[in-house]
């Protein structure tokens, strides 16, 4: 069991660039000592492509990504495309990986668990698969994963499809992959309270983290 303590920031709904700037704050504070932090946000919608990522994912023209109002921002984790929109919970764990035995594919399994076990809250068996990142229900992804590592301190992180408008992933070929989307309001065939979501994500990060 570790003894970190944890810091927690919901920032509600939040412009993907303000949130990349203050991940970089925080892992510079974490490498100074600041404790574990957890951004938990929602961003308007936005493409974002991992450092090796294939532009050609990206399947709409600069006229139609003006028209719906998407910004398309190249960052430093790994991964291919990803769509972020309102109505997906995306959060950002700054994480000491020296703390966790430095294991990259560990600390990627861990945050698909707690995932996992957040979706069992809600009456959703979810699954990892091998050799794929992210988190599935049946041949759905409904949670994408993707970080960053500066001195073994983890940044980026990972977005559940909450109550997200899953037209807008028709976009994009996700991750690289021929995958549908889904979210837990497909599922259940209702929209559910994302606050309730968020506190149900931390308390199975702590049980894995803390």
């Amino acid at each position: 069991m570790n003894t970190t303590s944890l810091k927690i920031q919901d920032l509600g709904l939040i412009n993907y660039q303000e949130t990349w700037a203050l991940q970089k704050e925080t892992v510079a504070a974490v490498l100074e000592g600041a404790p574990l932090t957890v951004l938990l946000c929602e961003h308007p919608l936005v493409l974002t492509l991992g450092r090796l990522a294939k532009e050609e994912y990206i399947l709409v023209d600069e006229n139609e990504l003006q028209k719906r109002k998407a910004d398309v921002v190249k960052i430093d984790r790994g991964g291919e495309v990803t769509l972020h929109a309102p109505g997906q919970l995306v959060i950002y764990p700054i994480v000491d990986l020296n703390q966790y035995g430095r294991d990259l594919k560990a600390y990627l399994e861990n945050l698909e668990h707690v995932i996992i076990d957040l979706l069992a809250d809600f009456g959703i068996l979810a699954t990892s698969i091998e050799g794929r990142r992210g988190v599935w229900v049946k041949e759905r992804k409904i949670a994408s994963i993707g970080i960053g590592v500066r001195k073994w301190v983890s940044f980026h992180g990972l977005a559940i499809n909450v109550n997200t408008d899953l037209r807008e992933f028709q976009m994009i070929k996700p991750c690289g992959l021929d995958v549908h989307m889904t979210s837990i309001q497909e599922i259940l065939g209702y929209p559910v309270d994302l606050k309730e979501v968020k506190n149900k994500f931390i308390q199975h990060f702590e049980k894995i983290f803390l």
